[in-house]
């Protein structure tokens, strides 16, 4: 047990050291996953695997290539807006600051008007020494700073690429020699069997998950235009990819609307905006998702939750979106027992003990 224990800190901290190079690579297995029934469908009607690997690979770099000149009108708005939103900012503080001191002169006067001086004497440390002060303001990254980090992106990119093409190929031989690998004698069948589940569980809770986010973003621009807010289908898209990033993404989405609300909006209106997408963010996380998703991948809250934060903190960005793919994975390979309660699609993978 300290051997396992002494293992699992020294390949965590590789891990996190080797980020720049492992990250990109999870990345690129975990959407090889997806897409492998894709990849299947493609190997069955005769298309070479090479050349489907290839066709893959530039449909998902065109996807996420269309996604970022999709959010960069977005980025730059509020890039530009960045000094609004300052002011914004502090003019809200200062008036949250003024409600708070109220509050606070009106339990003096009542303590004073019960005979509690010397209570609020001994207890009142100060009230309204919450301003923000300081020049603690995010620098923009320079043209320079972009140029430094050109190459790190265009490495990871090309690892990313890379390890994508030949999991795609060889993922198949991959299985078959780690199940040899990593079982008994004479279970290899089990272990892959259950490499074949967990792909097709991932691969089948991102699809739904997809349709769920996509109709998600499309219902969030449609209420924008309702209100005018400017740029709703960049919103929209917005939501719907922070989305896959549970709790963490919706929350930036709340926050955003709510900045970008109180720039282009007076008054109640200004919380129109996140008050809309938090409406239908409940729904479909109270009903939407439970109902398509919870039938066929059943992971408690706390462990997404906790998942998820450790991922974030690990990898950033690419560590909260691989953070549920894995876990998934895990507990597919690990839960025999849950293997065996799933429909008629899961007992065709499962192999005869």
């Amino acid at each position: 047990m300290p051997l396992i224990i002494l293992a699992t800190i020294a390949s965590g901290f590789v891990l996190y050291l080797a980020h720049d190079l492992v990250a990109p690579m999870t990345l690129a297995i975990v959407i090889g996953i997806i897409v492998a029934p894709l990849m299947d469908a493609l190997e069955r009607v005769g298309v070479p695997g090479g050349f489907a690997a290839t066709l893959i690979l530039i449909a998902t770099v065109g996807g996420l290539a269309a996604l970022g000149f999709a959010l960069e009108p977005l980025l730059w708005r509020i890039v530009d807006e960045l000094p609004s939103i300052r002011l914004e900012l502090r003019s809200l503080v200062y008036q949250f600051q003024g409600v708070f001191q109220g509050i606070d002169n009106a339990q003096e006067e009542m303590k004073e008007a019960l005979g509690a001086a010397q209570e609020a004497a001994a207890g009142g440390g100060g009230g309204g020494g919450s301003e923000e002060g300081g020049d603690g303001v995010a620098q923009i990254p320079t043209l320079s700073d972009a140029l430094f980090l050109a190459p790190i992106i265009l490495g990871q990119f090309l690892i990313f690429a890379g390890t994508l093409y030949f999991f795609l190929v060889t993922r198949i031989r991959v299985y078959a020699a780690l199940a040899r690998r990593l079982s008994a004698v004479g279970e290899s069948g089990v272990l892959k069997a259950r490499f074949h589940r967990a792909e097709y569980l991932v691969s089948r809770y991102f699809v739904t998950i997809s349709i769920i986010n996509v109709t998600l973003g499309a219902a969030l621009a449609a209420y924008l235009v309702a209100i005018g807010l400017p740029l709703p289908i960049v919103w929209g898209a917005g939501a719907a990819i922070l989305n896959f990033v549970l709790y963490v993404g919706p929350t930036a989405v709340i926050c955003g609307l709510l900045l970008s609300g109180l720039i282009n909006f007076d008054g109640v209106m200004s919380f129109a905006p996140a008050l809309g997408f938090i409406c239908l963010n409940m729904i479909e996380a109270q009903f939407v998702t439970p109902t398509l998703v919870g039938k066929h991948v059943s992971l408690n809250p706390l462990l997404v939750f906790t998942v998820l934060c450790f991922g974030i903190w690990f990898w950033g960005p690419i560590g909260g979106i691989v953070a549920i793919p894995v876990i998934v994975v895990v507990m597919t390979l690990v839960d025999d027992p849950a293997s065996r309660s799933h429909g008629v699609q899961d007992r065709k993978l499962s192999t005869p003990e």
